[in-house]
């Protein structure tokens, strides 16, 4: 069965929140062309997951450079490792992914980043060689619907997006090549257009989902 794993990374309610209405437009047309898969829902702003912490780092440093075994490790370490493989596990069981996030400060929001940060991980999606990383992921494919204030997809301000570009490196680092993005932006820069922009972007949300 195929899995989507979509993730949310936003505290905002879909009322206020013109890319959750996007990506929910993109899960609703989603389900009715797929409804056969299976759909993961994770909220990185609700779910209580465990993050790389000083007990994790402490735990690999045991593991890797000290050579000790996984039942040496204190009680919380072993707890959080666990916690955190769990993470890695939920990512790389996806076939697909849908991540849903507006750019802050022009990048992404911290707690997407510690959701990364649980799953790209050295020896489980991407291993080191004499050429550099190589991914472990392998025929998935994945879509970033961006939603940004100001327009960052193209023209002077394009340079400035450390959002969608960092996600498709890192994405590409554990063997994901397949990286869409769907913009939404512009509606504070364009108030008068704000409407039409939310919705033109639904209605590409729409058309992907059933190529998807």
């Amino acid at each position: 069965m195929t899995q989507l794993l979509y993730i949310t990374a936003t505290p905002k309610s879909p009322e206020h929140s013109v890319g959750l209405q996007v990506g929910g437009a993109f899960l609703k047309a989603y389900r009715e062309v797929h409804p056969d898969d299976d759909v993961r829902i994770f909220d990185v702003y609700q779910e209580a997951f465990q993050t790389v912490d000083g007990d994790v780092v402490r735990a690999w440093e045991k593991l890797r450079k000290e050579r000790l075994e996984f039942s040496e490790l204190s009680p919380v370490e072993r707890q959080k490792v666990n916690a955190l493989n769990d993470i890695t596990e939920m990512a790389m069981r996806a076939d697909k992914y849908v991540f849903v996030s507006p750019m802050w400060n022009w990048g992404i929001p911290p707690r997407l980043k510690a959701f990364i940060d649980a799953f790209v991980i050295v020896g489980k999606t991407f291993h080191y060689t004499e050429r550099g990383p190589v991914g472990l992921l392998h025929n998935k494919k994945a879509l970033h619907i961006q939603s940004s204030g100001g327009i960052y997809s193209t023209g002077p301000t394009a340079p400035m997006d450390h959002s969608h570009p960092y996600l498709r490196q890192v994405l590409g680092i554990v063997g994901i090549r397949d990286v869409q993005a769907l913009y939404v932006e512009g509606h504070d820069f364009q108030p008068e257009r704000a409407k039409e922009i939310v919705r033109s972007a639904m209605e590409q949300a729409v058309k992907l989902a059933a190529a998807w």
